[in-house]
């Protein structure tokens, strides 16, 4: 009976997106993007051997509304999610499915911080560009790059989402109390307890391994690149049709930064707090009261008579040494969940991760670590921007903040009030500066949504330190949106 559940729920998915389809017109909308980027994609949705993501789904609701109505979609929209959410829970129970879990989300962060960098690439050459039809064109690429960036980063969240999910089932059917520790990285060697983030929970080093271990995991399989609309609506520039993205972003689409569902890393115990950058300032009070120690309190290698420098080296090495380890036995899904972790840690060791990640050969490394920085809360972006300059890691520090600035502009204007609100002006400066260099003056104006009255001169200050044209853009577009200046 449970044999034939999975695949009955995944073709009950199947039979209603060929329906839903069948109400949409192919070459309009979201539809028609999908079919246009990844054909290949669409056919295995079709014939059930993947279901799709998540904003999928979404935006053929929202091109049913726009077809039909919003009486209709409305009517819908609780059915479809309800089989996708099936179907999902039904795909994830097949054998193997954690590790491939874990490919994908290698894959969509690799998306996502290329969709990232090719957005800020855009937005500094439609800052540069001198004619009306080279504006115009960029401005379509960097619509599609945002879109790209925003569907592969809701992509990741429900990876880790479904990953979580996974992991609360297999504790729920553990035969004993106890959950088993899994074959995957040395944890204390990867995540070393002195090297959590501040008020995190260490992971016990004196947990031993129980007597009826697990089976060993499936051989791995060789690897296939999964890309574009089935996993990050992402594909080779030339490839991107040139239309303008529909105008839809479904509720669950886009996770600001700093936020996002239950951390990817294998099964750990049910108290566990989310770690790594992306889940900075999102635990909850309770979980914070049973967190471990900050930095200097009790149990810190170096609140025991040791300096700082020299523990902070060790937390270091270990943590490449580990990282390097993964990558040699092609581990990449912890790989970067160890990396998320890392960019969590306090600011000072950026530097010196930096130079032993680069001592290591993993530079590529590196600069996925500073694109996990990026999330971080602005508070703690501009630390981290600030330890590197101070290490003469200028470019680096750069690179950080114009990554970190890549996220939603009102999200910016309200860190930006946050700051100001404390009397934090020269984090305030700094954050501003980087975000007028980076965005369009249009998406710039669009931070001051928050709170204009505040925000609006913050701005324009900044702006006016770029350049006069970059003043002088920002004021235009600032009143074109509304805004009193």
């Amino acid at each position: 009976m449970a044999v034939e559940t999975s695949p009955a729920r995944i073709r009950e998915f199947t039979d209603y997106l060929h329906g839903l389809l069948a109400r949409l017109d192919p070459s309009e909308g979201w539809c028609a993007v999908f079919r246009h980027r990844d054909p290949d994609g669409v056919r295995a949705w079709l014939d059930g051997r993947e279901v799709p993501p998540r904003d999928v789904v979404e935006a053929l609701l929202q091109d049913l509304r726009t077809a039909r109505g919003p009486g209709v979609a409305a009517s819908e929209t609780p059915k479809a999610r309800g089989l996708h959410a099936a179907a999902l829970v039904a795909h994830d129970a097949r054998p193997g499915a954690r590790e491939d879990l874990a490919d994908r989300l290698d894959v969509m962060l690799r998306e996502r911080k290329y969709a990232a960098e090719r957005y800020t690439r855009l937005s500094e050459a439609l800052a540069r560009a001198t004619g009306r039809a080279e504006a115009d064109a960029l401005g379509v690429d960097l619509a599609w790059a945002r879109d790209d960036h925003d569907r592969a980063a809701a992509r990741c969240a429900e990876l880790r989402d479904r990953a979580a999910a996974l992991d609360r089932r297999a504790r729920r059917t553990a035969p004993s109390a106890q959950v088993p520790v899994p074959d995957m990285a040395p944890v204390p060697d990867a995540v070393p307890g002195s090297g959590a983030a501040p008020g995190r929970e260490a992971v016990r080093r004196d947990v031993p391994a129980p007597a009826d271990r697990p089976a060993p995991a499936p051989e791995r399989r060789t690897r296939r690149r999964r890309g574009s609309a089935r996993f990050a609506g992402v594909t080779d520039e030339a490839a991107a049709p040139v239309v303008v993205p529909p105008a839809v972003t479904s509720p669950e689409s886009s996770p600001s930064p700093g936020e996002g569902p239950a951390s990817f890393p294998a099964a750990a115990p049910a108290t566990r707090v989310p770690r790594g950058a992306r889940f900075a300032g999102a635990v909850d009070g309770a979980e914070e009261e049973r967190a471990g120690p900050g930095p200097g309190a009790p149990g810190e290698p170096w609140a025991a008579g040791e300096s700082v420098g020299a523990a902070e080296r060790r937390e270091v090495a270990r943590c490449v040494g580990a990282l390097a380890r993964l990558r040699r036995d092609g581990r990449s899904g912890e790989a970067h969940a160890l990396l998320a972790e890392a960019a969590s840690w306090p600011a000072a060791r950026l530097p010196l991760l930096a130079d032993a990640m680069r001592g290591a050969g993993l530079d590529a490394d590196w600069t996925t670590l500073l694109w996990e920085a990026a999330s971080l809360p602005a508070d703690r972006l501009v630390a981290a921007a600030d330890a590197l300059t101070a290490a003469g890691r200028t470019g680096d520090a750069e690179r950080l903040l114009r990554q970190g600035v890549v996220r939603p502009a009102e999200e910016t204007g309200r860190a930006v009030l946050a700051l100001a609100a404390e009397d934090r002006h020269r984090e305030v400066r700094t954050l501003l500066d980087a975000h007028v260099r980076t965005r369009t003056p249009e998406e710039a104006a669009r931070s001051a949504a928050p709170g204009p009255e505040r925000l609006v001169p913050l701005l324009l200050a900044a702006a006016r330190d770029v350049s006069q044209e970059r003043y002088r853009d920002l004021l235009h577009a600032l009143r074109v949106a509304g805004f009193t200046t």
